[in-house]
């Protein structure tokens, strides 16, 4: 393998650093569901996956993206202002549903039209709660906020925004010509369905509005820089929204 042609290649970096997220994922999973665990009392850091998980997948995909760095065009002006704000814009439809369903005093699960605009409690998911030694729980969500605040923000971004807009409208020649942010109603519903798609049914209402905004912002700023900033204050502002409330199934 030829290290150094992989890092030259500006596809591959655009590619490559979602797609090894995606498979770690996937791998993360098979690991949940084979049971694979270390039964003891003290080991409660092991018992739920994702917290050694997560660091490694941080640092893996952290890497790769340290590796491409030459290729992205990133911009750190003004435009991330804009950015900031339709994060926090976006995040607040996302968690709408659930903060909804607890200020109205459901305890049941929901059905109907309801259930499918995410109207769930969203309780079990990511914790340290069962974990006793003060410097794991720290480490443990240092980790997730870089996860979802920084890594899934790049990684996601220069994939959906920086790669796959262009290449759906030049696949045949040289997308690299097409102008970051070029409006199309193809680019349009492929970058937003395919978004929503790698979540889980009960976030698909708040990622159809969110995969809007964020096309949104790609075509009004033509800056990938605001479109990362947008997706990591709005995982930045959910993750401290899922501890302040116990809602760790949001993130």
């Amino acid at each position: 393998m030829d290290l150094a042609k992989i890092r030259n290649d500006k596809t591959y970096a655009h590619v490559v650093p979602l797609a090894a997220f995606m498979v770690l994922n996937l791998v993360l999973s098979i690991i949940d569901e084979s049971g694979l665990k270390w039964d003891h009392p003290d080991a409660a850091w092991w018992q739920m996956t994702e917290h050694w998980f997560y660091p490694l997948q941080t640092i893996v995909c952290g890497g790769m993206l340290v590796f491409f760095w030459k290729h992205y065009d990133i911009k750190w002006d003004r435009r991330i202002i804009i950015g900031a704000l339709m994060g926090a814009l976006g995040i607040g439809f996302w968690i709408l549903p659930t903060h909804l369903y607890t200020t109205m005093g459901y305890t049941e699960e929901t059905v109907g039209w309801l259930k499918h605009l995410g109207f769930d409690a969203r309780e079990k998911g990511f914790e340290t709660n069962d974990m006793t030694n003060p410097t794991a729980i720290w480490m443990t969500t240092i980790f997730r906020f870089l996860r979802a605040a920084v890594v899934v923000a790049f990684v996601e971004e220069i994939f959906w925004r920086g790669f796959l807009m262009r290449f759906i409208l030049k696949m045949d020649g040289n997308y690299w010509k097409v102008a970051f942010g070029k409006f199309h109603w193809m680019t349009f519903a492929v970058t937003t369905v395919a978004f929503v798609l790698i979540h889980q049914p009960v976030d698909f209402a708040g990622a159809v509005v969110y995969g809007t905004l964020m096309y949104f912002l790609a075509v009004w700023t033509k800056s990938l820089a605001a479109c990362i900033v947008m997706h990591g204050v709005s995982n930045l502002l959910m993750g401290i929204y899922a501890l302040q409330y116990a809602k760790y199934g949001l993130w």
